[in-house]
């Protein structure tokens, strides 16, 4: 009988955490916070082929992958599925089918064993994966966010709370990057591509910032920087003008980051705060990471920065964000549905 309720707490518990939200199949085997593999199956160039995500096709072949990943990832941990503590899934946000694969899978997985299982939010794995950069991390400190879905600047007060001080009123900046990427004519995934052009061009064409001014509550808008991109290139070539691409990529990416890493810090200080650290898919541009450390540097701050690898969609920090709610004996029943959307 599985009855969450019997389940105890163990101090440096397995931790077998999946991710399936969008193109990557992904399994990872934490001890504690230590890493003892981090496998990923990415499906990635086949979504290449139609520009983007395919939602069908990322379903299709998370079903083929999951249980290949699992069985590589407990085989390089050396571990086998009778040594697994707690399984943690994502459960949401993302696309609604490649999410149900990994959860049916995890919660199969934990049943069979019997041991807990966590449905986990992707968001607050992203700023859960400080802790595998630094695994005697400990609140409160200031988190960046800025994936492909959100973006907001957090409070985090404990391992299992936060406050909003700072968010997108429309679109995340990693979509914006995927939005200037297909304007621009280059190739899936947007935002290394967006970055490498950049590197190549300087930012010199004025666009909007994705800063909202005037506004009650500090917030970012994205639309009307992807709006301005798009419209910065029709009128290129309805003058028969020749547009510097790759100035127009560098401008775009200034345009984009820069606010985000002013106002982390400004907020920082303002809370007082010492220590910042930085998650979600776009923290793996390098325009970013540079900008940030730079400016924590400058003011003194603490800068906590996951490797690129831990940025992107991974599952070491979903496993990380299930240690979380695992050492609060925060678990979920089996019933627990996949959501294709989670607010902040």
């Amino acid at each position: 009988m599985y009855d969450i309720s019997k389940f105890e707490i163990k101090n440096e518990p397995i931790i077998l955490g999946i991710e399936s939200s969008c193109d990557e199949t992904a399994c990872a085997v934490l001890r504690g916070r230590k890493i003892l593999s981090d496998r990923i199956i990415s499906s990635a160039s086949e979504q290449a082929r139609y520009g983007g995500v395919v939602p069908e096709i990322a379903s299709r072949m998370h079903t083929e992958a999951v249980d290949e990943v699992c069985r590589l990832a407990l085989a390089d941990a050396g571990l086998s599925p009778r040594d697994v503590d707690c399984v943690a899934a994502t459960y949401g946000a993302g696309l609604l089918g490649a999410l149900l694969v990994g959860l049916s899978f995890a919660k199969a997985f934990a049943f069979a064993l019997n041991v807990p299982f966590i449905a986990v939010n992707h968001i607050r794995g992203h700023i859960s994966a400080a802790y595998l950069d630094k695994p005697d991390l400990k609140p409160p400190f200031i988190t960046l966010l800025a994936s492909g879905g959100h973006t907001a600047i957090l409070r985090t007060k404990t391992f299992t709370e936060f406050d909003v001080l700072a968010a997108t009123s429309d679109d995340a900046a990693g979509e914006a990057f995927d939005k200037c990427a297909r304007v621009l004519g280059l190739p899936y995934p947007g935002g290394p591509s967006v970055q490498r052009l950049a590197a190549q061009g300087s930012p010199v064409i004025k666009l909007p910032s994705a800063l909202v001014k005037n506004s009650e509550r500090l917030r970012f808008s994205y639309s009307g920087l992807k709006t301005a991109v798009l419209n910065t290139v029709h009128n290129a070539r309805q003058r028969g003008e020749q547009l510097n691409f790759a100035d127009l990529a560098a401008s775009f990416q200034c345009a984009a980051i820069d606010p985000l890493v002013k106002k982390t810090v400004e907020l920082a200080k303002k809370c007082g705060i010492g220590t910042v650290t930085a998650g979600g898919g776009v923290v793996a541009n390098d325009y970013l990471r540079e900008t940030l450390s730079a400016a924590c540097r400058r003011e003194g701050l603490t800068l906590v920065l996951p490797e690129k690898r831990y940025c992107t969609d991974n599952a070491a920090m979903i496993a990380s964000e299930g240690l979380n709610r695992y050492m609060a004996g925060d678990f979920s029943a089996l019933d627990v549905n996949a959501a294709a959307a989670i607010p902040l």
